[in-house]
């Protein structure tokens, strides 16, 4: 049986999903939350970008497994430009969810939001820059003491797309 991957906006309910997926080691590696509070403080914001339909949430055969929200400006001088998060729930990574939900983040940010540019930030070593890359976005700075876990310093990296 081949495994469909459909999109649509985020809904209030799609937070419990989200909160999930944050938790996973694997994921919140590459956050910076530290603790679970600091994850449902980043669920509710998340989440509540949903009553201006400015979040997607992707489903893979009916389950929730993948989440990108734009963070929209207030302000119209910066209103073109838009920073976006994106997750993908473990076990779901590598299958063409996180190439489907930016596609669709894409379209949603240029089409209703007439965004101009998408902003993202990966942290160092993040395998997910391939795919950033591979989607047209560029390196545009970058910040090497932005994180510390243990005593270690983790560099960020900021991205962009024209759109």
């Amino acid at each position: 049986m081949k495994s469909e991957i459909s999109v649509r906006p985020s809904e209030l309910s799609d937070a419990s999903y989200l909160k999930e997926s944050l938790m996973a080691p694997d994921v919140l590696q590459w956050f910076p939350m530290a603790d679970e509070r600091e994850i449902d403080d980043a669920v509710r914001i998340w989440i509540g970008y949903s009553k201006w339909k400015a979040g997607l949430t992707a489903l893979w055969n009916g389950v929730p497994c993948g989440f990108s929200v734009l963070y929209l400006h207030p302000y119209k001088k910066i209103a073109h430009q838009c920073l976006f998060g994106v997750v993908v729930r473990s076990g779901y990574q590598g299958k063409g969810v996180g190439t489907r939900i930016i596609e669709e983040t894409i379209k949603l940010a240029k089409e209703s939001f007439k965004i101009e540019v998408l902003h993202l930030e990966v942290y160092q070593n993040n395998p997910a820059k391939r795919l950033y890359e591979r989607m047209g976005f560029s390196e545009y700075g970058f910040d090497k003491d932005f994180l510390k876990i243990d005593g270690q310093y983790v560099g960020k990296i900021c991205m962009q797309k024209l759109i």
